[in-house]
């Protein structure tokens, strides 16, 4: 009698991170949902601090952009999703979340493709690489760092599948407060309104907002938001099919408001 044939057990491996990323963003909701959206979303990745990591980048610096293999280690969830409901797709259906970059997967594991700006090799603490256009949260885990070789890893005519509408942007206004406020918020924070209306044009609202209150509807006008971005709430309202900013606050310490959060 033989016995009953073993399913084959799938190899497993442990990782440990490399780096940390730091970035402008310490939530969630609000992050751009790809790489290369916000341009001056820009981020730094914190390398282990061992002399070895010295060696290991070099040559990293000549190139001008750079793969970023990381952990989705704040995505809400310990148990993998076979299936999503894609924001792009308004929520309305649903694909296999291996179509999709969802961070709800069998390993929580993203990658992004960003601009390398430079390289610190000597940075207390370990190796500084700055990078732009990131869409990761702000302690996210860095698995790996490769080149992005264009030759290679660029496929201009590639099929884009269910993902192929191109994403819609919003026109962004400032009102003379806010940026009064911004102005006084740039001495400190190069950019800030740059950052502000990159991340505001390609609406950061979670999918049921953009669904309910989308910026071309009659009852959305006049509806206002918070937007977590660095340390300042950002408040914004819809006004003409406009996202409109009327005013800049310094977050306190310990209050954190919750990105893309309609005010009451």
């Amino acid at each position: 009698m033989t016995g009953a044939k073993r399913k084959p057990q799938l190899p497993q491996y442990d990782f440990k991170a490399i780096g940390i990323a730091h970035t402008p963003f310490t939530q969630r909701f609000g992050i751009p949902r790809q790489p290369g959206l916000v341009p001056e979303a820009k981020g730094i990745l914190k390398m282990d601090p061992h002399p070895d990591f010295q060696f290991a980048l070099k040559g990293l610096e000549q190139f001008s952009h750079i793969w970023v293999i990381f952990v989705f280690h704040s995505h809400g969830g310990n148990k993998w999703k076979p299936t999503i409901r894609p924001p792009r797709l308004g929520g309305k259906a649903k694909v296999g979340v291996l179509s999709s970059r969802s961070p709800h997967r069998p390993n929580p594991i993203g990658l992004s493709v960003v601009e390398l700006e430079q390289i610190d090799f000597k940075a207390k603490g370990g190796p500084e690489i700055h990078v732009k256009g990131v869409d990761l949260m702000d302690g996210t885990p860095i698995l790996d760092v490769k080149p992005y070789i264009p030759y290679a890893d660029s496929v201009p005519h590639a099929n884009p599948g269910w993902a192929k509408e191109e994403i819609g942007r919003t026109p962004v206004e400032f009102e003379p407060l806010a940026i009064e406020k911004i102005e006084e918020a740039e001495k400190e924070h190069p950019k800030l309104k740059d950052l502000i209306e990159q991340l505001l044009t390609i609406d950061p609202r979670p999918g049921f907002q953009k669904k309910g209150l989308p910026a071309d509807g009659e009852h959305s006008q006049g509806k206002d938001f918070g937007l977590l971005v660095k340390i300042f709430d950002v408040k914004w309202k819809i006004e003409n099919q406009k996202f409109v900013v009327y005013d800049l606050e310094k977050v306190k310490p310990g209050k954190k408001p919750s990105l893309s959060k309609q005010k009451k």
